[in-house]
C-alpha cells in the first residue's frame, strides 16, 4: 500500500482534462486511505482517484473548486455522513466497482447538495429490490443516475413508494437482509439428492451405439448419437440388458472403420510429403535455371555474340555452385546482337 503524501500529490500528473477542467491524476497508486489532500490547495475541478485500494470515502479537508471525483475500481463500503459540508460544490461522483452492498450506505449522499451525476455501478447495491427509485427519493438534485437519465415518472414513482419513513425503512430492512452461506449449502445438497444422475454406458451399449454411428445415414442422426455416447444419456433403443450383447458384425465393423481411418492418415501423410518433396524440388530447379539465365545474360552482353557462348564453361560453373550439371537443360536461343 502507498500513503497519499503531499510530494505524491505534487509528483502526480495534472493536466486540462476534454472538458477543459483542471485535473489531478492519482490513479493506480494502490492508495488505501485518503489523506493529505490539502496539499492540492483546491486547485483542481477534477480528481482521479480510480484503481486503488480506498475502503472509506472521508477525510476531505473544504474544497470549494472539486466538481468532479472519481473513484471507480475501489474497495469503498463506507461513506462519511458530513461528505457534502466538506464538497459543496461536487457535481460528478463515479463510484463504479466498489462494495456498497446495502441502501443504507448511500444516504451519505444526499448531503450533496449539487449532485447530479452518480454511478454506482458494478456494486451488490444495484441488486437490491426498488434501488433505482430509492436512490432517486435520496437525492433530490440528481439527474443521471448509473449513466441513464432519470425521468419524471420515475421520480412520481419514488415519491409514491417512499411516501412514508415506514415504507424507506422497510426497504432498507430488506437490503439488509443476507442468506446464510449454510443454508444455501444445503439447498443445493438438497437439489443434488433429488436430482438422479445419469448411469454410465455399458460396454455393450458403448458398441452398439458406435456400430449405429457406422451405419447411420445423415448427419444429424451421427450428431445425435455422438451426443448420447458423451453425455451418457442413452436413447431408448439403446437401454439393452447384458444378455443381449451386440454381435460379431458389429465390432468387426467397428474394427473395419478404424482401420481404413489409419489407412486413410497414412495415405494423406505420404500424398502431402510427396507434393512438399516435389515443391521443393521443382522451386530448386526455377532458382536454379534464373541464375544460369543472369550467366547467360551476362555472357551475352560481354561477347555481343551466341557463337562465343561456351555451353560447357556454363556447366562446369553450376556444377561448382549447385553440385550438379544443368547443362542439358539449356538449349542456345537466338539473341540479337547489338
Amino acid at each position: 500500500m502507498v500513503r497519499l503524501t503531499a510530494d505524491l500529490i505534487w509528483k502526480s500528473p495534472h493536466f486540462f482534462n476534454a472538458v477543459r477542467e483542471r485535473e489531478l491524476d492519482l490513479r493506480g497508486n494502490k492508495i488505501a486511505v485518503i489523506e493529505n489532500v490539502g496539499a492540492t490547495e483546491d486547485q483542481f475541478d477534477t480528481v482521479d482517484l480510480s484503481d486503488n485500494e480506498i475502503v472509506k470515502l472521508e477525510n476531505f479537508p473544504l474544497m470549494n473548486r472539486l466538481g468532479t471525483l472519481l473513484l471507480n475500481n475501489n474497495r469503498i463500503t463506507r461513506i462519511s455522513p458530513n461528505l457534502g459540508e466538506f464538497l459543496p460544490k461536487l457535481h460528478t461522483l463515479v463510484l463504479t466497482n466498489n462494495r456498497l452492498t446495502n441502501l443504507a450506505e448511500i444516504d451519505p449522499l444526499a448531503s450533496l447538495p449539487k449532485l447530479q451525476f452518480l454511478s454506482l455501478l458494478d456494486n451488490n447495491i444495484t441488486k437490491k429490490p426498488n434501488y433505482r427509485l430509492y436512490v432517486i427519493h435520496k437525492l433530490k438534485s440528481l439527474r443521471v443516475l448509473d449513466f441513464k437519465k432519470v425521468k419524471q415518472k420515475e421520480r412520481a414513482e419514488a415519491k409514491i413508494l417512499f411516501s412514508s419513513e415506514e415504507a424507506e425503512e422497510e426497504v432498507k430492512r430488506e437490503s439488509a437482509k443476507v442468506v446464510p452461506t449454510e443454508t444455501l449449502s444445503t439447498q443445493e445438497s438438497a437439489r443434488e439428492q433429488q436430482t438422479p444422475k445419469p448411469a454410465a454406458p455399458t460396454p455393450e451399449q458403448i458398441l452398439a451405439i458406435k456400430a449405429a454411428i457406422v451405419n447411420s445415414q445423415t448427419l444429424e442422426e451421427v450428431a445425435r448419437l455422438e451426443q448420447a455416447l458423451k453425455s451418457g444419456q442413452l436413447p431408448a433403443e439403446f437401454n439393452i440388458s447384458d444378455d443381449n450383447a451386440p454381435n460379431g458384425e458389429a465390432t468387426e465393423q467397428e474394427d473395419n472403420m478404424i482401420t481404413e481411418e489409419k489407412e486413410t492418415d497414412n495415405e494423406l501423410k505420404e500424398s502431402e510429403s510427396k507434393e512438399k518433396k516435389d515443391d521443393t524440388s521443382a522451386m530448386e530447379e526455377v532458382y536454379t535455371c534464373f541464375h544460369l539465365y543472369s550467366l547467360c545474360s551476362f555472357w551475352f552482353s560481354r561477347t555481343h555474340a551466341v557463337a562465343q557462348l561456351d555451353f560447357d564453361k556454363l556447366s562446369s560453373l553450376s556444377s561448382r555452385i549447385y553440385g550438379r550439371s544443368y547443362r542439358n537443360r539449356f538449349v542456345p536461343c537466338d539473341y540479337a546482337v547489338a
